[in-house]
């Protein structure tokens, strides 16, 4: 293979390394010993140094390649701890060393806990690494499978471990417990003997299984383990749902779309392989269940690479998704979360792969159970009461206005968002990440400290865009921690030193600017000082004032530019390496001459905006911080708002301030529409359907269509102000056109979106408000050739439409 990494290419980022392949239990349950595989039997007892020297290589090679943020890695047996202490180390710290200024690593450790104690504690706190532990529930239930050898109990040494585990000087170590199913034990007094225990997560495993051995079905029972998970949900959710348990949380992710959190559900590509003590590589260790030789795929971590083994036929058929499974799974009405199942679990001589699950009517009657269980007690429709706003300022809203004040309110329920984002990302600090630790550290004294200074950090628009990246494994969490970090302490000029990792060779600081660093270093330290702040990057140091290089080119030091117009001070935001959010291309570092033609352009825009467009003014003063230039096309007008990134918006500078008011109000309905909708649901969010958008060729989603509405009633209002203001006879009668034209098209949108049949109790409410509005405005003359104009335009659109429907069915 050439080793040049390309986009979407498939990559590992899970890997199991077995440290010792014996265990001290007998469990008659499990895969390694009591199944198909024997492979176990010719291995060494232990990986060797020189094994998990190479192994770590391997690992930071493939994440090098592939530019991973993060890799997991399992400390697995067997027993792991049997390899003891000093093997431990070595693995963890060969792992660290490899992947050190590569990727971050997440190290975990599945054990069944009997061996567990404080040394080995304390060396967990150590390395960094996280400790699931085996337990199937209460004594009764534990004590039918999970025995030594000689038929001792086990039970009593695994709670010793758990509850060491849950100590307070522990409990970070603590990942959580997995339990295999079987269905002769009572679900209720395993689940509740498992929550006893304050768990962080609980796993249900489905025993492994396959056609040719099937799991067992007391009395003949149809969907035994569903029945069995299913008392289980009922009593969890009852409860509130206390703890996360794995498969359910899956199955709820994948009715939402969203992705799976186990490979045994869901139809992701599979990203795991598996280091067997001497040093081969296999496929998933469940795979041992369906034949003797099963996982092998012939390749070693000294004559192999990781992506020789994505090329095995094997890694490569769990690679294709729904394509890969057999025809019964690809017409099955919940393939999407079901995924075929454990892959091991469809084997049966014969055809063996190309089957459904072994345990396809317990997930089917599992999947259908909870969506018909959630569809049949939906969430309490909240009303603007409950919302994060008070009745006037819903309606003001939902009539496409919403001044200062409610705008204000709109922004501190996005704060607390990127509030509570910041501490999920807490969550997902690797224990090695000691970058990260130190980095969350800081921030929990700032918060105490300067919570102001922090809260005004938290704000930046990206700020979510990169906490939504970490929580779903796109970047590590320590540089932005770091940069948040380093904002706040500039921002308050405290004289504390914070390093940040850099991005390419620039230290960002959001809401400030970028420093640009080159040299090859990794970090730069920062501190605050009465005139502006100090940077150090290696040998280097550079002091930089608060007010330096606003007005002209400096070789480092690129602060964010504000425009400061009467009420309204926003950011033009091209530092922020992250604030490539709104699917078009970025400017880069706008020229002293451009940015001085974007302020005398906002200053024109912001003008009109106050005098003609006063019912706008207000909101976007108390709520667009930021611009971000975009590139386009020359002659092409570009704006765009991202979801995720409150308060900002981005624009190509368009030929004419009136222009560009038009993108602002424009762009800045769709964020207070995102705004609301992360407060309420205002349609079915399980809409699939496609519907007709007046200006589009193309149907829109039922989301898409009401952002377009929503974004064209300030469309519709610019031009209807503007046909009264615009200079000249012939710039009138263009706006007076494009009033009749935009009016015409957002009472049909409106229309369409009622008669959708998707619209939600307060979706209803919000979107009869917004037809309010433009009725109130089709009542106001225009021309009998504009009016002319804009209907005929409307029914051959529609019809033009009606067409390329019916042609493509």
């Amino acid at each position: 293979m050439d080793g040049t990494h390309r986009p979407n290419q498939p990559a590992l980022s899970q890997f199991v390394l077995k440290v010792h392949s014996r265990c001290d239990l007998a469990c008659d349950h499990c895969y390694v010993y009591e199944h198909a595989d024997t492979s176990w039997r010719g291995r060494p007892r232990a990986v060797s140094e020189e094994i998990l020297a190479q192994v770590a290589n391997r690992i930071a090679e493939h994440a090098r390649r592939h530019q991973l943020p993060m890799v997991h890695v399992v400390l697995h047996g067997g027993e792991p701890l049997l390899a003891g202490p000093d093997r431990i180390r070595r693995a963890a710290e060969e792992l660290q060393r490899a992947l050190h200024g590569v990727s971050a690593l997440d190290l975990r450790m599945h054990t069944n806990g009997v061996l567990l104690d404080e040394k080995f504690c304390e060396l967990f706190l150590e390395l960094g690494i996280k400790v699931g532990v085996s337990l199937d529930g209460d004594k009764v239930s534990n004590d039918r499978h999970r025995r030594y050898a000689d038929g001792r109990s086990s039970h009593a040494k695994v709670i010793r471990a758990v509850e060491l585990l849950s100590r307070p000087r522990y409990r970070r170590l603590f990942a959580g417990l997995l339990c295999t199913i079987d269905v002769e034990n009572d679900p209720v007094a395993v689940y509740d003997a498992l929550v006893e225990l304050s768990p962080p997560r609980i796993d249900f495993l489905l025993p492994h299984a396959t056609w040719d051995t099937p799991p067992p079905r007391p009395g003949g029972a149809a969907t035994p383990y569903a029945d069995w998970l299913d008392a289980i949900y009922r009593r969890w959710d009852a409860a509130g749902r206390p703890v996360p348990v794995r498969i359910f949380d899956s199955v709820l992710r994948t009715l939402r779309g969203e992705s799976s959190l186990t490979e045994s559900l869901g139809l992701a590509p599979a990203d795991l392989v598996v280091i067997e003590t001497d040093g081969t590589f296999e496929q998933a260790d469940s795979l041992k269940t369906s034949y003797d030789g099963a996982p092998a795929t012939g390749m070693d971590v000294f004559t192999h690479s990781l992506d020789d083994v994505l090329q095995h036929p094997g890694m490569l058929a769990r690679q294709q998704g729904v394509e890969q499974l057999c025809d019964q799974c690809r017409s099955c009405p919940v393939v999407q979360s079901c995924g075929g199942g454990l892959y091991a679990h469809r084997y049966r001589t014969g055809n063996e792969f190309d089957n459904p699950s072994v345990f396809c009517p317990d997930l089917l009657a599992l999947v259908t159970t909870i969506r018909d269980r959630e569809a049949a007690v939906p969430a309490p429709m909240p009303t603007p009461a409950e919302l994060p706003l008070e009745q006037g300022d819903f309606d003001a809203l939902a009539a496409g206005f919403g001044g200062a004040d409610t705008v204000t309110r709109l922004a501190a329920a996005q704060l607390e968002i990127n509030q509570d984002l910041l501490a999920a990302v807490s969550e997902h600090i690797a224990l090695s990440d000691r970058e990260g630790a130190e980095a969350w550290e800081l921030l929990t004294h700032l918060d105490a400290e300067v919570p102001d200074e922090l809260d005004a950090v938290l704000a930046h628009p990206y700020t979510r865009p990169w906490a939504l990246s970490v929580l779903e494994g796109r970047a590590a969490p320590a540089g932005g921690l770091a940069e948040i970090a380093a904002a706040t302490v500039l921002r308050a000029r405290l004289g504390q030193r914070v390093t940040v990792p850099l991005r390419g060779g620039s230290l960002r600081l959001p809401g400030l600017g970028s420093v640009r660093l080159d040299g090859g270093t990794a970090h730069a330290e920062v501190a605050a000082g009465s005139d502006g702040f100090t940077v150090r990057a290696g040998s280097r140091r550079l002091d930089i004032g608060w007010h330096e290089g606003l007005d002209g080119p400096t070789p480092h030091w690129h602060p964010v530019r504000l425009f400061d117009g009467e009420g309204w001070t926003v950011a033009i935001e091209d530092t922020d390496p992250l604030r490539d959010c709104h699917k078009w291309p970025v400017s880069e570092r706008l020229a002293a001459d451009e940015a001085k033609l974007w302020a005398e352009d906002l200053t024109g825009a912001w003008s009109l905006i106050r005098r003609e467009l006063p019912a706008y003014a207000d909101g976007v003063a108390a709520g667009l911080g930021l611009i971000t230039p975009l590139h386009a096309p020359a002659g092409t007008n570009v704006s765009a708002a991202c979801k995720e990134a409150w308060g900002a918006i981005g624009a190509a500078r368009p030929a004419s301030p009136d222009q560009l008011a038009l993108l602002i109000v424009h762009e800045f309905q769709h964020v207070k529409l995102a705004a609301v909708l992360d407060a309420v649901d205002l349609y079915d969010q399980a809409d699939r359907n496609l519907y007709y958008a007046p200006w589009r060729d193309d149907p829109r989603p039922i989301g898409g269509l009401l952002q377009g509405t929503y974004a064209h009633i300030a469309v519709t209002d610019f031009w209807r102000v503007r046909r009264e203001t615009a200079q000249g006879a012939g710039e009138r009668g263009s706006a007076e056109a494009q009033f009749a034209r935009w009016r015409q098209q957002t009472a049909e949108a409106v229309e369409e979106l009622l008669g959708s049949g998707s619209l939600t109790d307060l979706g209803q409410h919000f979107v009869g408000s917004m037809g309010e509005t433009v009725r109130g405005w089709r009542d106001e003359p225009v021309s009998g050739a504009a009016l002319s104009a804009a209907v005929g335009s409307a029914e051959r659109h529609r019809a033009e439409w009606k067409a390329r429907v019916e042609a493509t069915r």
